[in-house]
């Protein structure tokens, strides 16, 4: 398995994701005409905090995934870099369309918390080792 290609890929597809939840927001914000903030219409508050926990977890998931294929932890890393695209999109899809509960957010976030522990944790071991 070639882990930079994986973990380069889940990179860039985690940018067009991102990319594709920003669109999203600035579709709702022309259709609604509502410039600065939410204009407290729940599209767009759900769209705007799929967005923002994206953007939350998102970047020290992929510095610490990053870090673990550095510190001699590649396949784990690249499984993890592939889990978190999976995490994500799950994510986006679950919240987005229930501001409650769904089954796709509660995997996407578990998931996304998982990735996060088992990488933390890989980095500590490879450096400890």
């Amino acid at each position: 398995m070639d882990t930079n290609l994986v973990i380069g890929i889940s990179a860039a597809l985690l940018g067009l994701i991102l990319v594709g939840l920003s669109f999203r927001i600035v579709s709702i914000r022309r259709r609604e005409r509502i410039g600065v903030g939410t204009g407290k219409h729940m599209p767009l508050i759900l769209a705007t905090r799929v967005q923002a926990n994206f953007i939350e977890y998102v970047p020290m998931s992929l510095i610490l995934i990053f870090l673990l294929q550095r510190n001699g932890g590649a396949t784990m890393a690249a499984y993890l870099a592939a889990a978190l695209v999976v995490a994500r999109l799950l994510h986006a899809f679950g919240l987005s369309r229930s501001a409650g509960t769904s089954l796709g957010r509660f995997i996407g976030t578990s998931l996304t918390w998982l990735v996060l522990l088992v990488a933390s944790i890989g980095n500590i071991y490879t450096l400890l080792k």
